[in-house]
């Protein structure tokens, strides 16, 4: 059974740092993209960030660029995100997504078939 799991989410005060993992099990993804999307109450689920199955090719949403870091350990089946500089309008529930028919991320939910259950990232003003 294949999953992804993520963790490290919280509160936290605005201008801080928290960095997200989302581990796999049950297959590799390392031939894979790999990308974090978010989900505010009442609003659709948007793409946060994206990397390619080598790590080079990264791509960042518009809100979060200059703040997010995207990163993966192959070795390990993990991706991470590293956020910082949060804003309270960063508060959503972060999904990590995998897409195992491309190499390279694409924003759209709809490319990705793999999916965790999500955790809760808080930031307060």
């Amino acid at each position: 059974q294949v999953q992804l799991v993520e963790s490290g989410g919280g509160l936290v005060q605005a201008g801080g740092s928290l960095r997200l993992s989302c581990a796999a099990s049950g297959r590799t993804f390392s031939s894979n993209a790999m990308g974090w999307f978010r989900q505010a109450q009442g609003k659709e689920r948007e793409f946060v960030a994206g990397i390619s199955w080598s790590g080079l090719g990264i791509y960042y949403g518009d809100t979060v660029k200059g703040r997010f870091i995207i990163s993966r350990d192959n070795a390990k089946n993990t991706v991470y995100l590293q956020m910082n500089s949060l804003k309270p309008e960063d508060t959503a529930v972060y999904y990590c997504a995998a897409d195992s028919d491309n190499r390279f991320p694409r924003r759209e939910t709809s490319n990705y078939d793999y999916w965790g259950q999500g955790t809760q990232v808080t930031v307060s003003s």
